[in-house]
This record gives C-alpha cells, structure tokens and sequence, in this order.
C-alpha cells in the first residue's frame, strides 16, 4: 500500500496537500488531517453532500461517474459544477497521483 498526494484548494487559495492511502477516500484523509471546508456530516455514506469538492483537470476525467446517489446530491450541494464530487466517493489510487480538488466557500447546509 502505498501513499498518492491529494492537495486541496480552500477558498482562501491557501493550498493543503496530503498523503492519502491507497484504497482511501479522499474525506477520510481530509477529516484526518481536519482540512477546512470538508464537514463529512455522514463520515463517508454519500447521503449528506457535506463533503463537496470540485476535481481539477485532468483528474476529473479519471473518476468513474457519480453513482445516482451522489448524482442527486450533487445536484443540491452549493458551488456545484459539472466536476463536482463528493469526496467520500473519490478513492486514491496511483492514477489518481497528484489530484487536485478545490474545497467550496460553503457545503451543503444540515
């Protein structure tokens, strides 16, 4: 099992990058490392939409489509995009080395 690098952009700019195992989610990483902006209410069950983030390019283009859960919750989260994802459901991988997801100003109000 090895590490990828995930860095996540905040609001602010501020850029955080973290080493994220192999077969993780990206959340878990997140909420490991308390990185601001990822609330992940439901700790990963894809049914709070806490967890948004949208995928830089290329790495958007890598992930399989958003099952039909995450699809109707994405179409209900703030600040989503055609590249939004919620990040319990994106799972690091060494294609996956290097991604990049911006972090929204806002998640989805509980």
């Amino acid at each position: 099992m090895s590490d990828i690098k995930a860095t996540f952009i905040l609001p602010s700019g501020e850029q955080v990058t973290l080493d994220v195992y192999d077969g993780w989610s990206l959340m878990e990483a997140a909420r490991q490392e308390g990185v601001e902006g990822i609330v992940a209410e439901c700790g990963g069950g894809a049914i709070c939409g806490t967890c948004h983030v949208r995928v830089r390019a290329p790495w958007a283009d890598r992930l399989d489509a958003p099952g039909p859960t995450e699809q109707a919750l994405l179409g209900v989260v703030p600040e989503s995009c055609e590249t939004s994802r919620l990040s319990c459901q994106v799972i690091a991988t060494a294609e996956l080395d290097g991604i990049e997801v911006e972090v929204p100003s806002q998640q989805l109000d509980l």
